[in-house]
């Protein structure tokens, strides 16, 4: 299966947090290829990936933050209006539920890159694949 492995911390909102945890993996030499913050009253979600998993979860618990692993899906779709509408009414004709989504876009392949969390994965992917979309790697997403 195709899916690309996100950190994911949970952590107090408060000052100063984000700060902590990018220089902790900064130390590490690890680097960021795209984050996301998620803050619900004084708890937050960060979810990132990295280009080098397993020394930012050693070095991000060994200074003490709450972190795990977290596997999505990353597919590539035009850059145009619609685009992201056709991959999440297949998904929801199928009866799959997304519980996060984000993405991005690649200039120079006028191109965009959605992540998607959902509890049906592999259904998940069948159903893009059947599309005809394009499905990354995690080498593939950190080649971009």
């Amino acid at each position: 299966m195709h899916t690309i492995k996100l950190l994911a911390v949970l952590e107090e909102n408060k000052q100063g947090q984000l700060a902590r945890l990018t220089r902790c993996l900064a130390g590490a030499k690890v680097n960021i290829r795209w984050i996301t913050i998620a803050t619900l009253d004084k708890v937050g979600v960060v979810k990132i990936l990295v280009d080098r998993l397993e020394p930012a979860l050693e070095a991000l618990r060994r200074e003490g933050f709450t972190v795990s692993t977290l596997e999505v899906l990353a597919v590539e779709v035009p850059d145009q209006p619609g685009a992201l509408h056709a991959v999440t009414d297949a998904l929801a004709r199928e009866g799959i539920n997304l519980e996060n989504a984000s993405g991005f876009v690649t200039q120079p392949r006028k191109r965009a890159v959605l992540l998607f969390e959902t509890h049906k994965l592999s259904e998940a992917q069948r159903v893009l694949q059947k599309q005809g979309l394009r499905l990354f790697t995690q080498a593939e997403v950190l080649a971009i």
